[in-house]
């Protein structure tokens, strides 16, 4: 038995979703609440019984969803319910310290995938090892916020409001990585790889190490800024021109090509449009008049660190 698993905080983050769809739909400022609420609370009911539902009728939520947004029915952030000047002076009073709910999640993560994996009492295990680095974030997401309310002394329905306030500005976008996700798995049904393999082997030198290495790492970031996602990238290049050509081909290590493959494909990441969560809505929320800004910062990081992996990748795959 599991204490802390996956489905626990799919049903934590459902609840807090019915929570949004519930305030817009009482808000009466709000434009267009009742397909904004509609939209939440289907993702909310997705989040609570998707895995008791059929997959088809989860598809025709899905694809609805896709119709709200489309249209334009999803409300924009409301208002801040506090001033500038307010905002300010907390911060200031709390200075560094307002960084620390933050900074516990990834070192939630860190612990709970070390150490509290191994925690256990007979049957009874703490975290869920078949899903341990994930459900070590999201414990961390829980932990964070309890120490945020208690750093703050805000009352216990401020992170109610404010997320509220959060995913109503970031949007559509906040089911994009999922849907890009399963489109990866959907093109890999189709057999996109191997019609990507044989695109690979004519135009792209694979037969030499190095170039399946060149070709493999550039794939997966050309891929995915034209997807926006890694994760839909992932199975369409590495079934098209990494086993085939840099394990099956040159005898490379299949864990190490996938390692720096999906590093290879972050880098995409940063550089697209496509991926509207990481680099538009951050935009979005600082208020900047370049929409771009976020991905222009990033292009030299990005680019940089592409070519690390090539190298990375090329001196360890076939050595290790």
């Amino acid at each position: 038995m599991k204490l802390l698993n996956l489905e626990l905080f799919y049903i934590i983050a459902g609840g807090f979703l019915l929570l949004v769809a519930g305030r817009i739909a009482f808000e009466p400022t709000a434009g267009k609440r009742v397909g904004a609420a509609l939209f939440w609370g289907l993702l909310a009911v997705i989040f609570l019984a998707g895995k008791a539902l059929p997959p088809v009728v989860v598809g025709y939520m899905v694809l609805l969803m896709v119709i709200l947004a489309a249209t334009k029915q999803l409300t924009g952030a409301p208002r801040w319910e506090v001033t500038a000047e307010m905002r300010g002076a907390a911060a200031a009073k709390l200075q560094n310290w307002i960084f620390l709910p933050a900074l516990l999640i990834p070192a939630t993560a860190v612990v709970g995938t070390l150490f509290l994996s191994k925690l256990h009492v007979g049957a009874w295990w703490l975290l869920d090892s078949a899903n341990l680095t994930v459900t070590s974030v999201c414990l961390g997401a829980v932990v964070a916020v309890g120490v945020a309310l208690r750093l703050t002394r805000a009352p216990l329905v401020t992170p109610v409001v404010e997320g509220s306030r959060l995913v109503q500005a970031v949007g559509w976008a906040i089911i994009l990585p999922q849907l890009l996700a399963a489109l990866g798995g959907v093109f890999s049904q189709a057999g996109v790889g191997p019609v990507v393999a044989e695109l690979a082997a004519r135009a792209l030198p694979t037969q030499y190490p190095l170039g399946a290495v060149v070709a493999y790492c550039g794939g997966m970031a050309l891929f995915t800024i034209c997807m926006g996602n890694a994760f839909a990238a992932f199975p369409v290049i590495t079934l098209g021109i990494g086993l085939p050509f840099i394990v099956q081909l040159h005898h490379g290590n299949p864990a190490i090509m996938a390692a720096i493959g999906m590093l290879s494909g972050y880098c995409g990441t940063l550089l697209t449009p496509m991926a509207a969560n990481f680099n538009l809505v951050p935009a979005m929320l600082l208020e900047l008049k370049d929409k771009n800004a976020v991905i222009k910062a990033q292009v030299p990081l990005a680019l940089g660190i592409l070519a690390a992996n090539m190298i990375i990748m090329y001196f360890c795959v076939y050595r290790f």
